[in-house]
C-alpha cells in the first residue's frame, strides 16, 4: 500500500496538511488517540485492564490529573466510574492545542517507558506525516529513519553515560518548544565529543583537539576525517573562548542545532566502532 494517498502524491493537499509541524490534523489527532485507547485506556474503562506493561493505570490517571493537568485531586474522585475519567480525559484531549498535544504524549511515553507504545506512536506521526517523532524521551523535530535510530544508539548504550547525558541534554535543550537553547544544545554535543574521545584516548585532561591525534596517530580515525572535525570543532571554539566564535552568534537556529547534534552523534557512533 503506497505510503502517501493519491491526493498528497499529486500535491491536492497544501504542504501544511502533508507536513504537520505547527498543526495537528483531525486525523492525526484522533490516531494518536486511538493508541492510548487501543493499547489501554479502553479496557480500562471497562473495567477488564488495571496494569499497563507494569504499571498502575489508575496511577497514571492520578498522576496525570495531578502533575499534567494540575487539577484538584478530589475532582477525580468525584468521577464515580473509569468510564466517566476516560470521557473527561477525551474531552480534554480533544480541546488541546496542537502543541498540548505532544505534551501529553510526552507525558505518557516517559510515565510508561514503553518501548513498544513509543514505536507505535512514532509509526502513526510518520503515517500521518507529523514533523515531529519521539526520541530520548522529548518530540524533537528529527524525523528521518535513519537520524532516529542513530540518536537511540547513543542515548541507550550504558557503555559510555557522559556521552549519553551529554547528547539528551543537547536533545532537550533543542526540543524544548517553549524556550529552547540552541547555544547550549550546541555545547553539549560538542562535550558529548569531547567525553568520548578522552574515554577512548584514555587522557581525562586531554582537549578535544588533543585527543582527535592522539586517535589519528593510533590508527582510529582517517587523517582526513579527523581534519574535518577538528575544523568543524574550531568554527565553535577559535579566539581563545569556550565555544567562542560561533556561540557568540546572536542569532543561532534550530537548525544549527540540529546539525551539530546530528554530527556529532553520527562520530561517536563512528569512534565506537573503532574500540
Amino acid at each position: 500500500m503506497p505510503s502517501k494517498r493519491f491526493s498528497e502524491r499529486q500535491g491536492f493537499k497544501p504542504v501544511s496538511e502533508v507536513i504537520q509541524v505547527d498543526d495537528i490534523s483531525k486525523d492525526l489527532r484522533h490516531s494518536l488517540w486511538n493508541v492510548l485507547s487501543n493499547n489501554f485506556l479502553l479496557e480500562y474503562s471497562g473495567n477488564t485492564r488495571s496494569i499497563f506493561y507494569g504499571k498502575q493505570i489508575d496511577e497514571y490517571i492520578k498522576y496525570l490529573w495531578m502533575d499534567f493537568f494540575k487539577k484538584p485531586i478530589d475532582d477525580l474522585h468525584s468521577i464515580l466510574f473509569k468510564s466517566g475519567q476516560i470521557h473527561e480525559l477525551r474531552k480534554l484531549f480533544d480541546g488541546f492545542k496542537w502543541f498540548e498535544v505532544y505534551d501529553f504524549l510526552e507525558f505518557t511515553l516517559n510515565y510508561f517507558e514503553n518501548v513498544t507504545l513509543v514505536e507505535e506512536v512514532n509509526n502513526i506521526l510518520n503515517r500521518e506525516f507529523s514533523g515531529f517523532r519521539f526520541v530520548g524521551g522529548v518530540f524533537t523535530d528529527i524525523t528521518t529513519e535513519q537520524e532516529v535510530k542513530m540518536l537511540e544508539e547513543v542515548l541507550t548504550s550504558k557503555r559510555f553515560p557522559a556521552v549519553s547525558s551529554h547528547l539528551q541534554r543537547s536533545l532537550t535543550l533543542m526540543s524544548d518548544r517553549k524556550n529552547p537553547d540552541y547555544r547550549n544544545s550546541i555545547k553539549e554535543s560538542i562535550s558529548a565529543v569531547e567525553s568520548i574521545a578522552k574515554e577512548i584516548t584514555g587522557k581525562p585532561k586531554a582537549t578535544l583537539g588533543e585527543a582527535l591525534k592522539v586517535l589519528e596517530s593510533s590508527n582510529k580515525i582517517h587523517p582526513s576525517l579527523k581534519e574535518s572535525f577538528s575544523k568543524l570543532y574550531g568554527y565553535t571554539s577559535d579566539k581563545g573562548g569556550i565555544r567562542h566564535a560561533m556561540l557568540s552568534e546572536p542569532n543561532l537556529t534550530a537548525a544549527d542545532a540540529k546539525f551539530f547534534l546530528l554530527s556529532c552523534t553520527s562520530f561517536i557512533n563512528y569512534l565506537k566502532s573503532k574500540v
